[in-house]
This record gives C-alpha cells, sequence and structure tokens, in this order.
C-alpha cells in the first residue's frame, strides 16, 4: 500500500517539476521581454531560451516532454480566447476583411514553402549522413 502511495507520490512531482520548469521559462522569457529596449514576444524569447537549454544539455527533453505533449495536445483550448476576440471586434476587423484574407493567405503559401524547403534540406541533410557512415 505505500508502494503505490510513494508512486502517486513521485508521479505527482515529476507532474509539479515539469510545470516548474516550463513556468519558469515563461517567466524569465517575461522578464526578458520587458528589460529588451524595443518588442519582441516573450513567447518566441522563451521557445528560444528552451531550445538553449536543450541543446546545451541544461535540460533534458524527458524534463520537460510530458507536459509540452498535454499542452501541444490541447493546444487548441489556447485559441480559444482569441476566437471570442475576433466575434467581438467582428464590426473593426470587417472593413479589413480583404487585406486582412490576402496577408493570411500570403502568408500561409510562404509558411508552405519554407516548410517544403526546410524538410527536402533536412532529408538531403540526413541521406548525406547515411552515406558517410
Amino acid at each position: 500500500m505505500v508502494h503505490g502511495c510513494d508512486k502517486g507520490l513521485n508521479e505527482f512531482m515529476k507532474i509539479i517539476r515539469q510545470i516548474g520548469i516550463i513556468f519558469t521559462i515563461c517567466w524569465l522569457s517575461q522578464i526578458i521581454e520587458s528589460v529588451l529596449p524595443f518588442a519582441f514576444p516573450a513567447s518566441v524569447t522563451g521557445m528560444a531560451f528552451l531550445f538553449i537549454c536543450l541543446a546545451a544539455g541544461i535540460l533534458k527533453i524527458e524534463h520537460v516532454q510530458e507536459k509540452a505533449d498535454f499542452l501541444l495536445e490541447n493546444m487548441a483550448f489556447f485559441f480559444i480566447p482569441a476566437g471570442v476576440s475576433i466575434v467581438n471586434y467582428f464590426g473593426l476587423l470587417k472593413s479589413s476583411a480583404v487585406q486582412i484574407v490576402i496577408i493570411c493567405v500570403i502568408s500561409t503559401i510562404i509558411t508552405f514553402a519554407v516548410t517544403a524547403y526546410s524538410v527536402m534540406l533536412t532529408i538531403r541533410w540526413m541521406n548525406r549522413r547515411k552515406q558517410d557512415e
């Protein structure tokens, strides 16, 4: 009975630790954003900071993977406030609808092209590594 309780406590502490790491990175990125002399999104700073920590070995993927996967699986939930805001300001946005649609279409095409090019480069790079081995 105690063993099951220990397992549950260990799992709970693992969850708390992972959430703490993610929130600490978010908090640090907010601090960095407030110190910068120019506007730069804290979310981008946080992603870059997390990448640097993972690449440098300061953090291991196991330290954040479970909770990061949970957040990614439930990402749609985080778009609800943005959707509500669009509905609230629809009258204001209606006058710029054509420009917004054009921007969305162009940015989507650019994103697809850059993604496809990145995938092609990655595949070439991986094939070269296989050939070198």
